[in-house]
């Protein structure tokens, strides 16, 4: 485990990357949209993740860095 820091695993990190190739990819802060779009792909990590850590997933979306505070 990284430092005890919340952090956005491979797994995650894929499926934000997979949806953002989407032809149909929606806004990326529209977090009901991308959960939408995971949850009918079978990315249910994703979708665990935006219930869990919004605030991390925004952070990465504006920054890139996997690792929160």
């Amino acid at each position: 485990m990284r430092n005890d820091k919340p952090y956005i695993t491979d797994t995650v990190f894929e499926q934000i990357m997979a949806i953002r190739k989407m032809p149909n990819c929606p806004n990326m802060f529209d977090t009901a949209a991308v959960q939408r779009i995971a949850y009918d792909n079978d990315m249910f990590e994703l979708v665990n993740f935006l219930e869990t850590d919004r605030k991390l997933y925004a952070h990465f979306i504006l920054t890139g860095e996997r690792e929160g505070e």
